[in-house]
């Protein structure tokens, strides 16, 4: 599955919006991924992260013994791909600001653990996910993602395998075209949710 196939299944879903956004990073930008949208749809998240699983399965030289996602935006993903790959999937929470399993999840020292996402903007929750798996001793192989909406400029600190990489533009908040500026601003993400 290409970029523009998976960029068409998030047409699909009407998840694909255009107006001023609040990313989840805090920068502004005309496009917005409502990926929710796309994950109400059991066939077309499944079919999206079967894409994904195989091209993890092709670019990895090592097997994940199990899958962990950041809440809230990686859980579907995360659980759809333990699915697709035959492997346990467990997210990590905020709890005072910082990633943490809970709920009685754990790794073990070793553990090889392949991070899974939803949409990768700037990295920042993907270096956050992965340094709080980093702390329980678990070794991450890499990060899969159904788009990297970076244009392939994040840095999660470890291999990132995006099925699509797209660059929508994305701005400072006192950086804005003046298109951007005349239009009211809408935050539609989840960052902060669970704090």
């Amino acid at each position: 599955m290409d970029t523009q196939a998976v960029l068409d299944e998030f047409r699909a879903a009407g998840a694909l919006l255009e107006g001023h956004f609040i990313l989840s990073s805090g920068l502004r930008s005309p496009v917005f991924l409502q990926k929710a949208k796309v994950f109400a749809d059991a066939a077309r998240t499944g079919k999206l992260c079967a894409a994904l699983a195989d091209k993890v399965r092709a670019e990895l030289d090592v097997s994940p013994d199990i899958i962990v996602s950041p809440a809230v935006g990686g859980i579907v993903p995360g659980y759809e791909m333990g699915r697709q790959m035959g492997l346990p999937a467990i997210y990590v929470e905020r709890e005072e600001g910082a990633f943490r399993l809970r709920r009685g999840f754990e790794l073990s020292p070793g553990q090889k653990v392949l991070v899974v996402e939803d949409i990768v903007t700037t990295g920042l929750s993907s270096r956050e996910c992965i340094d709080s798996i980093r702390e329980t001793g678990a070794e991450v192989l890499a990060e899969a993602c159904l788009i990297d909406r970076s244009g392939g400029k994040a840095d999660v600190g470890v291999p990132l395998i995006a099925l699509a990489t797209v660059e929508f533009p994305a701005y400072a908040a006192d950086d804005l075209p003046p298109e951007l500026a005349a239009q009211p601003a809408v935050k539609p993400g989840s960052r902060g949710l669970a704090q």
